[in-house]
């Protein structure tokens, strides 16, 4: 009778073994579940921001090309205020009585 109370002792031992294993099995599968979702939010979370990523260097793009155009443009407007403050300065080197008369229709007013 001891071989039989032995072996249903092992057997106890065995079947508690065993449904500990199964309880760290079903708690692993549930932390991989967990992980994996984990891991798909990060994924979409890298996927906008490379969206946003490629959004806003499209963006400065387009604001580098602005700004390259309007320097340009005000490059052209002071060459142009040059030449026109440099035409009027010869004007008054050639005709000295043009400033005299400016001076004199200025203070009237």
């Amino acid at each position: 009778m001891a071989p039989t109370m032995a072996v249903r002792e092992e057997e106890v031992v065995l079947r508690k073994r065993n449904e500990d294993l199964e309880r760290e099995l079903k708690k692993s599968k549930e932390r991989e579940n967990q992980m994996r979702l984990e891991l798909q939010r990060a994924c979409e979370r890298l996927r906008l921001a490379e969206d946003a990523e490629e959004r806003l260097c499209s963006q400065l793009g387009e604001l580098e090309a602005e700004a390259v155009n309007q320097a340009r443009d005000y490059h052209a407007r002071i060459l142009s205020l040059m030449d026109q403050l440099s035409q009027a300065n010869q004007l008054l080197l050639h005709h000295p009585h043009i400033t005299t008369t400016a001076t004199a229709t200025a203070t009237q007013f």
